[in-house]
């Protein structure tokens, strides 16, 4: 269990973080832990053997091009092999190429089968990591000054196109790093594979800088053969983001999820409006829920969220990044820009916590 998973599963406490073993798992790379569950984009739902190291992969950094009259730079990971019944986590850290600064209106994802999901990060890196090398998601990009996500997909073919004059800023010759969470549930070895496209717009259609956030609750104790809900979470906003404009949202669990629903609220008691309600919700190709206009949070209010689960397996099954472990978070594209930040509520405590990363009072157990 990484930092992130630590810090989060022992809010009360807050120590013996590190190590790599996970509850709910067995073998794995170092990047995530827990053996072999359903797989994001194709992936079923049955688990295989542990496996024991995966092949790196290599790819090409960005290339430039034309879409919808804007220019267009990607970047890649992978193939990376990968043996049945083994999960990990990976990135690469590549130079975009793009010869001048960039305002990005369209971002095209596409991750193979076998994938769970992939987070793409603006960063500050200095030089380029173009074989995969395994990492720990979120830990290493939680500091401002290193960089930022952008985007998570968890769909085969994922697309985000932002709103009129709204826009993610990239510097010239911009660092991008793709981080590929898979695993390999089917009897065979797999190569998987990930992509990023940014297309522009024009220099002078840009207004606002969008940005990121990413919320949800760990306290996840979901009964072995049992349906289970967490919530309602009330989830204050901090009233930094008083006024932003919402325009997207993306529900996320693991494998045993059957829906995430999410309310904008003035108050922990305030049913609120739904912005995130999708009928025949998936796990594995979650929408999202574009809003066109944006709506607001009310001052002094939050979001109020719920996730379920239906645990088929002989177990109980808590908080972890593992495909095997559940997750209860959604994510969330706002302007103008107030920082990208993970946020998270617990009751786990003796009073109900919230906090945000970077700049929380429990940010410094997760190495920033």
């Amino acid at each position: 269990m990484n930092r992130w998973s630590c810090a989060l599963v022992l809010i009360p406490f807050l120590v013996g973080c590190g190590g790599s073993s996970d509850d709910n798992g067995a073998n794995t790379g170092g990047g995530s832990s827990g053996g072999a569950a359903g797989a994001g984009t194709g992936g079923g739902s049955s688990g295989g053997s542990g496996g024991t190291s995966g092949a790196a992969g290599s790819g090409t950094g960005g290339t430039g091009g034309g879409v919808g009259g804007g220019e267009s730079f990607s970047v890649d990971i992978g193939p990376i092999d990968v043996p049945s019944g083994y999960e990990n986590t990976q990135c690469v850290v590549k130079r975009l190429h793009n010869p001048a600064n960039f305002r990005v209106g369209l971002i095209e994802n596409e991750i193979s089968s076998s994938s769970h999901h992939m987070i793409v990060y603006r960063t500050n890196d200095t030089e380029e990591k173009l074989t995969p090398f395994d990492c720990s998601p979120f830990v290493e990009t939680l500091d401002p000054t290193k960089g930022a996500p952008v985007m998570i997909t968890q769909k085969s073919k994922d697309e985000l196109k932002l709103p009129e004059g709204v826009a993610f800023t990239l510097n010239e010759n911009q660092m991008i790093r793709l981080e590929l969470h898979y695993i390999n549930t089917t009897p065979g070895p797999v190569q998987v594979t990930a992509s990023s496209k940014f297309t522009s717009i024009p220099e002078s259609a840009f207004k606002d800088e969008a940005d990121f956030l990413f919320i949800g609750n760990p306290d996840i104790k979901i009964p072995a053969n049992s349906s289970w809900t967490l919530g309602p979470t009330f989830f204050p906003l901090p009233s930094e983001y008083d006024g932003v404009n919402f325009f997207a949202i993306t529900g996320h669990e693991h494998h045993f999820g059957t829906n995430v629903k999410v309310s904008a609220v003035a108050s922990e008691s305030d049913p609120g409006s739904a912005v995130y309600d999708v009928p025949g919700w998936q796990w594995d190709e979650p929408e999202t829920v574009k809003h066109d206009p944006p709506f607001q949070v009310p001052k002094g209010g939050g979001f109020s969220f719920t996730c379920d689960w239906k645990n088929t397996s002989n177990k109980q099954v808590s908080f972890g990044e593992s495909a095997n472990a559940e997750m209860c978070f959604f994510w969330a594209y706002y302007y103008p820009s107030k920082g990208a930040k993970v946020c998270f509520h617990s009751d786990q405590a003796s009073f109900p916590i919230n906090d945000c990363c970077p700049g929380g009072a429990l940010c410094s157990f997760l190495g920033n």
